[in-house]
C-alpha cells in the first residue's frame, strides 16, 4: 500500500510540471471537482477515526496539481493540511499527540458503539480487531519529534 502511495506521489509531482497546460477547461473542472471532493473526505477522516486523512489529501493534491496551480499551493500550505503532506512526503512520522488524540477518539467511539448500541457480538469483535489493527499501526508509525 505505501509504494503504490509513494508511486502515486511521483506521478503526481511528474504531471503537475507536465501536463499543467495540456488539459481542457472541461477536464480541469473535472479535476478540481475531484480535487474538492477529496479534501472534504479529509477533512472528514481527521474527524472520524476509521478513515483516513492524508490519502484523500495526495488524491486532492494530485487532481489539485493537473487543474490548479494556486489550488495545489494553497493546500500544501495550508495550515491544517500542509503538514499532513509534507511528512508524509519527507517521510518524517506522525507526531506523538496525533497518535495519541487518534487512538483515543478510535477507542472511544468503538467502545461507544459496542456498549451503547444494540450490535451483534461478532460486529463487536470484528470492531475490536480493526481497533487493534489501526491501533497497532498507528504505533508503528514513525513518531514525530517535536523539533523537527
Amino acid at each position: 500500500m505505501l509504494s503504490f502511495i509513494a508511486k502515486a506521489q511521483k506521478m503526481v509531482e511528474h504531471d503537475q510540471e507536465k501536463e499543467s497546460g495540456t488539459l481542457t477547461k472541461f477536464n480541469r473542472a473535472i479535476y478540481m471537482f475531484a480535487g474538492h471532493g477529496f479534501v472534504v473526505l479529509g477533512v472528514i477522516g481527521a474527524i472520524l477515526p476509521l478513515m483516513p486523512t492524508t490519502i484523500f489529501l495526495l488524491l486532492a493534491a494530485g487532481c489539485y496539481a493537473k487543474s490548479s496551480p494556486q489550488l495545489y499551493e494553497w493546500l500544501h500550505s495550508n495550515r491544517y493540511f500542509g503538514s499532513y503532506l509534507k511528512n508524509y512526503r519527507e517521510k518524517r512520522g506522525t507526531p506523538l499527540p496525533v497518535k495519541i488524540g487518534s487512538i483515543a477518539v478510535l477507542w472511544a467511539s468503538i467502545g461507544y458503539t459496542i456498549f451503547f448500541t444494540n450490535t451483534p457480538v461478532y460486529v463487536d469483535v470484528i470492531l475490536i480487531l480493526i481497533a487493534l489493527g489501526v491501533s497497532i499501526h498507528l504505533i508503528m508509525i514513525k513518531t514525530l519529534k517535536k523539533d523537527s
